[in-house]
């Protein structure tokens, strides 16, 4: 009879002290592996709703909608329909805002839950109505350009929102010069109006 291997050996000692080796699954749930793609969840603190999740899913299981009137972007997640392939995670424009969870055990009898569901506020031109993006992501972009966000007035107003400064006045009859450009404009309506300051378009 030969000699069992070293390596069964010391399988065998370690279970001796820290139990069998296999799980006790059904009886007690099976743990994955760290790295296991289960469900998918948003964070609503680091998702900026950019979108980018939308377009890399191949099984089309995520879905953008934009409320103008109450000026809410809704983005939902049909779980029923994605296929956990991971890259809405891995191409994540802030790589936090969505993540795996290590759940797993997903089935259930009705269809309602199936559905996963984030809002956050949208910024819309101030002269067309046009969607800009959501605050979030405006914010974003802002706190990672640093200094160089000062530049870009979208930027620069969402920041001074953020650390509490007044809107600017609207001011009805005779605005002064360049006052124009300090409101939420879209890139169309933001050239119309340089144009019209600097060469009276």
């Amino acid at each position: 009879m030969r000699k069992p291997k070293l390596r069964e050996l010391g399988e065998a000692i370690r279970a001796i002290f820290l139990g069998p080796y296999t799980s006790k699954f059904p009886f007690k749930p099976s743990v994955p592996a760290p790295r296991f793609r289960g469900k998918i969840e948003f964070d609503l603190d680091k998702c900026i709703l950019c979108g980018a999740c939308v377009e890399v899913c191949p099984a089309n299981a995520r879905a953008q909608e934009d409320d103008l009137i109450k000026r809410v972007r809704r983005e939902i997640h049909y779980q029923e329909r994605c296929i956990y392939c991971g890259q809405c995670v891995a191409y994540c424009t802030t790589k936090q805002g969505i993540s795996h969870t290590l759940e797993y055990d997903l089935s259930q009898i009705k269809n309602e839950g199936y559905d996963n569901v984030i809002e956050k506020e949208l910024i819309l031109c101030e002269k067309c109505g046009e969607v800009i993006t959501t605050r979030a992501h405006l914010l974003w972009i802002a706190k990672r350009v640093g200094e160089l966000a000062y530049a870009n007035p979208n930027l620069f107003l969402v920041l001074s929102q953020e650390y509490g400064e007044e809107a600017i006045p609207k001011i009805t009859d005779a605005a002064p010069y360049r006052s124009e450009h300090l409101r939420f404009l879209c890139p169309s309506c933001r050239r119309t109006v340089y144009l019209k300051e600097i060469w009276g378009y």
